[in-house]
């Protein structure tokens, strides 16, 4: 079963994104707190939105997936950003992941949506090849990038008029 993510479902989110953040060999980067996860899910202005797979018998949480609209410059449209995919070790295999990319991918197209995109990582094969049995086309020419701590706050000094409230969104 695929639902809406609530509120309470803040801290078992929580606990898969430190899962996930240890199958990717990260776990000291998930610093993400339960306060910080609710604001962003659930505040007056939610920057991202997560759907939960829970298994069909038991009822448990088994996975989640966690997605924040973009846009595009050269459609001139929106599209969707997956960070984070996650099931559950012992519930892999039994269909939740491609539950979690059908319904995203149905709230591309009930929303007009044009682009579903994210990021994996390139030595994860099993993930690249389930990836692929999905028909999706891995994009090899583009790079991520990526500024944060010192070397953003090195670039944001630079910044013409940096505290002017005109630059705020």
């Amino acid at each position: 079963m695929i639902r809406a993510a609530t509120v309470k479902d803040v801290a078992e989110i929580r606990a898969m994104i430190r899962e996930l953040a240890e199958y990717e060999r990260a776990v000291e980067q998930a610093l993400a707190t339960e306060e910080q996860l609710r604001e962003a899910l659930f505040g007056e202005h939610p920057a991202a939105f997560a759907l939960i797979a829970e298994d069909d018998d038991s009822g448990d949480v088994v996975g989640y997936a966690l997605w924040f609209p973009r846009f595009s410059t050269w459609t001139g449209a929106r599209g969707m950003h997956l960070e984070d995919l996650y099931v559950r070790p012992d519930a892999r295999g039994g269909g939740h992941g491609k539950a979690l990319l059908a319904s995203l991918a149905a709230v591309c197209l009930r929303n007009g949506y044009e682009r579903f995109e994210w990021w994996v990582l390139a030595w994860n094969e099993p993930t690249i090849d389930f990836y692929k049995s999905l028909g999706v086309e891995l994009l090899d020419e583009w790079t991520v990038c990526r500024l944060s701590g010192e070397p953003l706050s090195d670039l944001a000094a630079r910044a013409p008029g940096a505290d002017s409230p005109s630059l705020a969104p």
